[in-house]
């Protein structure tokens, strides 16, 4: 996903985030990003771009913008949470209940494990974006 600067910036306040230049280049950093990616590949590409955002900057800039949920934050690399630009609109819902935990406890006994916890990923575009 490309993004301008302007519309990055027009994001950022309409999620109640001061417009900074250092949170600035962290969002357009991850806007380049196809998927999702970690802190500290975020803080090696910039640093790549011969960037001076150091990765506690990095770090905190992407709470806040998980906080407001400006940013997706995805658990899935070894425990190491990875970020990634929300969709067209940027609007994510977090669903607390997927209906699934008799299928997940089923699955994981036939093969002889007992589930601890377990994702569901839903992707796509709102009713305002479609």
């Amino acid at each position: 996903m490309t993004a301008k600067p302007r519309d990055l910036s027009e994001l950022l306040e309409r999620n109640g985030v001061r417009a900074t230049p250092r949170r600035l280049e962290v969002l357009e950093e991850l806007a380049q990003e196809r998927d999702d990616v970690t802190a500290q590949q975020l803080w090696s590409r910039l640093r790549e771009r011969d960037s001076h955002t150091g990765l506690a900057t990095v770090y905190r800039t992407l709470s806040l913008l998980s906080e407001k949920g400006v940013v997706d934050v995805l658990s899935h690399h070894g425990g190491e949470q990875c970020y990634r630009l929300c969709e067209k609109c940027h609007r994510v819902v977090e669903v607390q209940e997927c209906g699934l935990d008799d299928w997940v406890s089923a699955a994981a006994k036939r093969h002889g494990f007992v589930a601890t916890d377990h994702r569901v990923e839903i992707v796509g575009l709102c009713a305002d974006c479609r």
